[in-house]
Protein backbone atom coordinates (compact mmCIF):
# COMPACT_ATOMS: atom_id res chain seq x y z
CA UNK A 1 0.00 0.00 0.00
CA UNK A 2 1.48 3.30 -1.11
CA UNK A 3 1.11 6.27 1.22
CA UNK A 4 2.09 9.89 0.72
CA UNK A 5 2.75 12.12 3.73
CA UNK A 6 3.34 15.83 3.31
CA UNK A 7 5.08 18.13 5.77
CA UNK A 8 6.58 21.59 5.91
CA UNK A 9 3.50 23.76 5.71
CA UNK A 10 2.85 26.57 8.12
CA UNK A 11 2.31 30.28 8.59
CA UNK A 12 4.72 32.65 6.89
CA UNK A 13 4.76 36.36 6.12
CA UNK A 14 4.51 37.63 2.57
CA UNK A 15 7.89 37.44 0.90
CA UNK A 16 8.94 34.48 3.01
CA UNK A 17 9.85 30.93 2.08
CA UNK A 18 8.75 27.41 2.91
CA UNK A 19 9.96 23.99 1.87
CA UNK A 20 7.36 21.27 1.51
CA UNK A 21 8.27 17.61 1.58
CA UNK A 22 6.35 14.50 0.58
CA UNK A 23 7.58 11.12 1.71
CA UNK A 24 6.25 8.15 -0.21
CA UNK A 25 6.13 4.80 1.53
CA UNK A 26 5.52 1.48 -0.18
CA UNK A 27 6.70 0.09 -3.47
CA UNK A 28 6.06 1.72 -6.81
CA UNK A 29 7.43 1.68 -10.30
CA UNK A 30 10.37 3.81 -11.28
CA UNK A 31 8.16 4.90 -14.17
CA UNK A 32 6.12 7.49 -12.40
CA UNK A 33 4.78 11.00 -12.33
CA UNK A 34 4.79 13.13 -9.20
CA UNK A 35 3.66 16.60 -8.50
CA UNK A 36 2.30 19.24 -6.18
CA UNK A 37 -1.22 20.62 -6.39
CA UNK A 38 -3.00 23.12 -4.21
CA UNK A 39 -6.53 24.04 -3.26
CA UNK A 40 -7.51 27.38 -1.84
CA UNK A 41 -10.80 27.87 0.04
CA UNK A 42 -13.71 27.95 -2.37
CA UNK A 43 -11.53 27.11 -5.37
CA UNK A 44 -10.75 24.02 -7.38
CA UNK A 45 -7.57 22.08 -6.90
CA UNK A 46 -4.90 23.31 -9.29
CA UNK A 47 -1.54 22.13 -10.49
CA UNK A 48 1.54 23.77 -9.01
CA UNK A 49 4.45 21.76 -10.40
CA UNK A 50 5.18 18.27 -11.68
CA UNK A 51 8.21 16.10 -12.15
CA UNK A 52 8.14 12.88 -14.15
CA UNK A 53 10.72 10.15 -14.14
CA UNK A 54 13.05 10.90 -17.03
CA UNK A 55 11.75 14.39 -17.83
CA UNK A 56 12.28 17.85 -16.51
CA UNK A 57 10.03 19.86 -14.20
CA UNK A 58 6.86 21.62 -15.27
CA UNK A 59 5.43 24.64 -13.48
CA UNK A 60 2.14 26.45 -13.64
CA UNK A 61 2.52 29.84 -15.30
CA UNK A 62 1.68 31.73 -12.14
CA UNK A 63 4.67 30.19 -10.30
CA UNK A 64 6.87 32.71 -12.16
CA UNK A 65 10.16 31.19 -11.03
CA UNK A 66 9.31 31.38 -7.32
CA UNK A 67 9.01 27.63 -6.68
CA UNK A 68 11.35 24.71 -7.35
CA UNK A 69 10.27 21.07 -7.44
CA UNK A 70 12.81 18.37 -6.81
CA UNK A 71 12.97 14.75 -5.78
CA UNK A 72 15.30 12.51 -3.83
CA UNK A 73 14.78 9.07 -5.33
CA UNK A 74 16.92 7.36 -2.72
CA UNK A 75 14.58 8.63 -0.01
CA UNK A 76 11.35 8.48 -2.05
CA UNK A 77 10.82 12.13 -1.24
CA UNK A 78 9.42 14.97 -3.30
CA UNK A 79 10.14 18.57 -2.34
CA UNK A 80 8.71 21.94 -3.21
CA UNK A 81 10.86 24.94 -2.33
CA UNK A 82 8.68 28.03 -2.28
CA UNK A 83 10.00 31.56 -2.06
CA UNK A 84 8.58 35.07 -2.48
CA UNK A 85 5.31 33.76 -1.11
CA UNK A 86 2.22 35.90 -1.50
CA UNK A 87 -1.12 35.83 0.35
CA UNK A 88 -2.70 34.35 -2.79
CA UNK A 89 -0.49 31.30 -2.28
CA UNK A 90 -2.50 30.41 0.82
CA UNK A 91 -3.91 26.94 0.25
CA UNK A 92 -3.69 23.30 1.18
CA UNK A 93 -0.86 21.77 -0.80
CA UNK A 94 -1.17 18.16 -1.90
CA UNK A 95 1.40 15.70 -3.10
CA UNK A 96 0.44 13.45 -6.01
CA UNK A 97 1.87 10.23 -7.41
CA UNK A 98 0.88 8.26 -10.46
CA UNK A 99 2.93 5.17 -11.09
CA UNK A 100 2.76 2.28 -13.48
CA UNK A 101 0.73 -0.53 -11.96
CA UNK A 102 -0.68 1.32 -8.96
CA UNK A 103 -2.54 4.29 -10.43
CA UNK A 104 -2.99 7.63 -8.70
CA UNK A 105 -2.44 8.49 -5.06
CA UNK A 106 -2.79 11.68 -3.05
CA UNK A 107 -1.44 12.80 0.27
CA UNK A 108 -3.59 14.33 2.98
CA UNK A 109 -2.28 17.81 2.32
CA UNK A 110 -0.37 20.42 4.27
CA UNK A 111 -1.69 23.91 5.00
CA UNK A 112 0.28 26.90 3.81
CA UNK A 113 -0.87 30.29 5.07
CA UNK A 114 0.78 33.50 3.91
CA UNK A 115 0.00 36.65 5.87
CA UNK A 116 0.21 40.13 4.41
Amino acid sequence: QVQLVESGGGLVQAGGSLRLSCVVSGSFSSTNFMGWYRQAPGKQRELVATLSSGTGPYYADWVRGRFTISRDNAKNTLHLQMSSLEPVDTAVYYCYLNAQGIGSHWGQGTQVTVSS
